[in-house]
């Protein structure tokens, strides 16, 4: 069993991918600009996180604690 902090990891990049999904999902569908505002924050904070997320993840890999065959 992989250790839960890298676990946590993964789920965040996971989650990262479901808020760029909403995001475009709610940008095709959005009834005004200020929609349109608000779902190019939830794109730019799940980029933001996904990078930041996969550098500590290169991070573990690099100091020997990732546990997690992928």
């Amino acid at each position: 069993m992989a250790n839960a902090f890298n676990e946590n990891l993964l789920r965040m990049v996971r989650l990262t991918r479901e808020m760029l999904a909403l995001a475009d999902e709610g940008d095709r569908d959005r009834d005004d600009d200020s929609c349109g505002i608000l779902y190019g924050v939830l794109r730019d904070s799940a980029y933001r996180l996904r990078e930041l997320a996969n550098k500590e993840c290169e991070k573990h890999r690099r100091s020997g604690k990732w546990d997690i065959k992928a």
